[in-house]
């Protein structure tokens, strides 16, 4: 991943080998995402990934050249969306995917590192009937994706709505932009970030608080415990960088998440995030940067 990700769409075969040991024989590490999340995962006017779930997948990338000499290095592969994300890294074609919402059944399949954030299910409305109350939705023409959590909770939540099923969030706005729907059901963050860069003014995240909240992090091939523990420490790193304000880790986190980035999240809410999270693996021992001296 130094000097940028290469985007590539060569099949992900599975394989008998550990992760790390394929790892060291072909000399890569396949990381797989969607390229239609932001602020997590997008690409820029150059064609190259950039987003939340990149910046901590550099932060893994760094950490294994360093622990294993430079032998290894990350190759970034696009995929669909979150469903096939985690059937990839389930089935071992994939090592790595990051920014992916944590549940239970996915747990059973694969193993998930620390949180890296927390996100919600939510409703980006273009209805004014649709208020954010489960009875807004009946009858309703809503937005989901398949696999997803929102396909899951649908039935759930109001099961007179009328769902319709898209293969990404990004498919499924696009619908709502053109009227086909009245609102889409999914993930909050990544619906906010398309709301900003598509300039959909007009459009409603509801309701205030998320139907249901949810971690996010990365993921990885059952037990691979030598290669979690890699993640764990970089996603570990990353955050305590980022607690102490050294500038390269907040420059890593707040233009997709910070105060003037894509969620517009106030720093204060990120650091209580940060903190809890490590704290709940050891103790904090921060070392401030040290403040610049005014010139002479």
């Amino acid at each position: 991943m130094a000097g940028g990700l290469a985007l590539a769409l060569s099949p992900l075969a599975a394989s008998a080998e550990t992760v790390l040991e394929k790892a060291l024989r072909t000399g890569e590490l396949v990381m797989v995402g969607t390229t239609d999340s932001p602020p997590l995962l997008s690409l820029d006017a150059k064609g190259q990934p950039v987003g939340y779930a990149i910046e901590v997948g550099r932060r893994i990338d760094n950490e294994l050249s360093a622990q294993l000499g430079g032998k290894v290095r990350i190759r970034f592969v696009p995929v669909a969306n979150t469903a096939a994300m985690v059937q990839a890294v389930a089935s071992g074609g994939a090592a790595l995917a990051c920014g992916v919402p944590f549940s239970w059944e996915r747990e059973m399949v694969v193993d998930y590192s620390l949180p890296i954030g927390l996100s919600g299910l939510r409703v980006l409305a273009g209805s004014a009937a649709i208020d954010g109350s489960p009875a807004s939705l009946a009858g309703r023409r809503v937005a989901t994706v398949s696999g997803s959590l929102g396909a899951t909770a649908i039935g759930t939540l109001q099961p007179a709505a009328k769902a319709v099923s898209f293969d990404s969030l990004d498919a499924a706005v696009s619908a709502l932009k053109q009227g086909k729907v009245d609102g889409v059901l999914g993930d909050s963050n990544v619906l906010a970030g398309l709301r900003k860069v598509r300039n959909l003014s007009a459009t409603r995240l509801v309701p205030d608080e998320p139907f249901a909240t949810y971690g996010v992090g990365c993921i990885v091939p059952q037990n691979n415990s030598d290669l979690i523990n890699v993640v764990n420490l970089a996603i570990a790193k990353q955050q305590a960088a980022y607690l102490e304000g050294q500038p390269d880790a907040v420059a890593s986190i707040d233009p997709w998440v910070g105060p003037n980035g894509v969620l517009g999240i106030p720093a204060e809410r990120i650091r209580g995030f940060f903190q809890s999270s490590l704290l709940s693996r050891e103790a904090l021992l921060l070392i401030p940067v040290p403040a610049a001296k005014p010139a002479p």
